[in-house]
């Protein structure tokens, strides 16, 4: 076939092909789940000729050209041919051009002959914003993280200790002295891969990697699904920090963001003059919240790309987890819309059936080919089984934030103690529902942001008061059933709400308040990992038994967890009031000795030193139901843990009384 030479010495090809009749069938079923290795630039031969294969879906348009670098940014040189199985799909291989060259497609359409510059859908690297063009690229890279990858199943799995620190890349830390600058991936993978080892998190979630056009919306108005930002560096440098990361035994869960995409006209929006990626209805198809666009779920060409997606970072950048974003506004076809601003479902209802079909058939398929990541559900209503499996009619999730805890203990923390006692609903409340799913407790960016204020100014009293109370939260938290996450900052106690223009006040360290609730949070992410009852039945009712619930008058709760040994179980007492409870009677289920393993007001966490320091005998005393008791004394505005010291064998196990 002879060349069509254009405007460069860069002649195109059109006798060459990524795409065979099966991908071309799946990609219309909706079922071609790995997109990213067929459409959009690929380095390839063609004989003797290296060069790039393009291949773009635009149904739409009456013509596609590739405009660049290496054609002086021409619309005419370099024209792809559309192929003849009406699957929309436009390609040609063009010889010659080099590796990091960038390039847009000039997509005219057919209708009224509108015209775009688009950013590649599945481009795979992008110039640095605010810049927009995608860059012919490879995702080359020679991971040595075996070991981990081996043995993910066990950090991942709901029986594990799961403790995730999110972080936003580029606020976390910055260079000051350097213009105020963020950390490079590279950079990132000394600093932070340091810093999580000290506090002792088993998982790192970084907020949006995908890239995205504007620093301000944090990464969730998304253009480019298949690019990691172009900002922290290039993508083989993020690998390196993942791999870092897994080798250092640390997993990495992103977020994710299916529900909506950017309205800039580089990327998906109106791609070949028409709503193509969305709906055409702004009634389904614009996000009157975010001012953002709506995916098209019920289109097969549609639900192929963003599954693609999410497995493209399971896939080449070994992510452990995907953290799916604001999910309830894909369940729901009028959230956050007023009556006769959403058009109903078929049945007269407001479930986006298109929207849950989706996300089944996502968790269906990413659990299917990658069984050892964790699909994690920002889930904020009460919609029925979102981690139950899709088989028995759940969407599929493993994981699902628990948003009705985190609003509960938010809301009673910020109360005066004095007070409390007519809020004791909202500290118990959560143990009514925490086993209906696998839940993520989190306290994330979304609750230090948007005047919200900081977690230690959500606290009431005086500075040594809120230290006291923010300290109470984070050990009630580790105790409670459910995994762990908390945002950047929340650890040292930070003042001012988040701003993602600046670093974290790393100078607050120097302040033995802040240092020392440092240290609290790593010890209790340590505790967390070596105590198998705070983790093991997190999402199973075995794992959690109460044993007062009912002192109100006293702020006071208590309860055990469980593991599968009796010598394992944690007692967990909860004094959320400012007054010492001294000669406190807890009931327990054994005698002996049992002593504390934890103490929030531990003077080593610039506590008040109020607490047990030596062993507590059981007495044959019945209290709360059980046969035996204790008397100890309860910290104000302090958490406890005790443990049974045990005269049995540590060979020895025994169960608490359930297989």
């Amino acid at each position: 076939m002879q060349p069509i030479l254009g405007e460069t010495m860069y002649p195109i090809y059109y006798d060459v092909s990524r795409l065979d009749e099966t991908d071309i069938y799946l990609f219309k079923q909706g079922t071609h789940i790995k997109l990213y290795e067929k459409l959009g630039s690929h380095p390839m031969k063609r004989g003797e000729d290296e060069g790039f294969y393009f291949a773009v879906w635009a149904p739409n348009a009456a013509s596609v050209s590739v405009r660049g670098d290496f054609n002086h940014y021409s619309v005419d040189a370099h024209p792809l041919r559309l192929r003849t199985d009406d699957s929309g799909i436009w390609e040609g291989f063009i010889a010659g051009v080099p590796l990091g060259l960038t390039y847009k497609y000039h997509v005219v359409s057919r209708f009224h002959g509108i015209v775009h510059d688009k950013s590649d859908p599945f481009g795979f690297y992008a110039e640095k914003p605010s810049n927009s063009a995608s860059r012919l690229w490879n995702l080359d890279y020679e991971w040595n993280d075996e070991g981990w990858m081996r043995e993910r199943y066990r950090y991942n799995s709901h029986n594990a200790p799961i403790s995730v620190y999110e972080v936003h890349l580029g606020s976390w830390r910055r260079k000051v002295e350097e213009e105020n600058r963020y950390l490079t991936y590279t950079e990132l993978a000394d600093e932070l891969v340091d810093y999580l080892k000290a506090m002792n998190y088993t998982h790192v979630e970084f907020m949006p990697l995908t890239e995205y056009p504007y620093f301000g919306s944090w990464g969730y108005q998304v253009v480019g699904y298949f690019a990691a930002t172009a900002r922290f560096g290039e993508p083989q440098e993020l690998m390196a920090l993942i791999d870092r990361l897994h080798q250092n035994g640390i997993g990495v869960i992103m977020d994710w963001v299916p529900s909506h995409f950017a309205v800039d006209m580089h990327g998906l929006i109106n791609f070949d003059g028409t709503a193509l990626y969305e709906h055409a209805d702004p009634r389904q198809g614009f996000h009157p919240e975010w001012g953002s666009i709506i995916f098209n779920y019920g289109r097969n060409e549609v639900r192929a790309f963003l599954i693609s997606s999410a497995m493209f970072w399971c896939d080449k950048y070994h992510i452990d987890g995907i953290r799916v974003d604001a999910v309830a506004s894909m369940l729901y076809l009028n959230y956050a819309r007023k009556e006769g601003e959403w058009i109903a479902n078929i049945f007269g209802g407001n479930e986006n059936l298109e929207a849950i079909d989706f996300l089944r058939k996502l968790n269906e398929h990413v659990y299917g080919e990658f069984s050892d990541v964790m699909m994690i559900a920002e889930e904020s209503t009460a919609f029925p089984m979102v981690t139950r499996p899709t088989s028995g009619g759940g969407l599929g999730f493993g994981f699902k934030w628990n948003m009705g805890w985190m609003h509960d203990s938010l809301k009673y923390m910020s109360y005066d103690p004095i007070y409390r006692q007519h809020h004791h609903h909202q500290l118990t409340f959560s143990m009514w529902y925490a086993f209906d799913e696998n839940f993520m407790l989190p306290l994330s960016h979304d609750e230090v942001v948007h005047i919200k204020g900081s977690l230690i100014n959500k606290m009431p009293g005086d500075q040594e008061h809120q230290f006291a109370n923010l300290r109470s939260l984070y050990a009630y938290m580790t105790a409670h059933p459910g995994k762990k996450l908390l945002f950047m900052g929340g650890e040292i106690a930070q003042y001012a709400e988040w701003n993602f223009k600046q670093s974290l006040d790393w100078h607050l360290l120097e302040y033995p308040l802040h240092a020392k609730l440092q240290k609290m949070v790593s010890d209790l992410n340590r505790l967390y990992r070596e105590e198998r009852a705070l983790y093991l039945y997190d999402n199973e009712r075995e794992g959690f038994e109460w044993i007062e619930q009912g002192d109100y008058q006293h702020n006071c709760i208590s309860f055990m967890r469980k593991s599968d040994i009796l010598e394992e179980t944690v007692y967990v007492l909860c004094n959320f009031a400012d007054a010492t409870r001294e000669f406190y009677r807890l009931g327990v289920p054994y005698e002996g000795m049992y002593e504390e393993i934890f103490n929030s007001q531990s003077s080593h966490y610039a506590g008040w030193n109020i607490g047990n320091t030596g062993p507590l005998e059981a007495h044959r005393e019945p209290m709360h139901g059980r046969e035996y008791s204790i008397t100890l004394t309860l910290p104000p505005l302090g958490v406890v843990f005790l443990k049974r010291k045990s005269n049995l064998s540590e060979h020895k196990r025994e169960t608490n009384g359930f297989e």
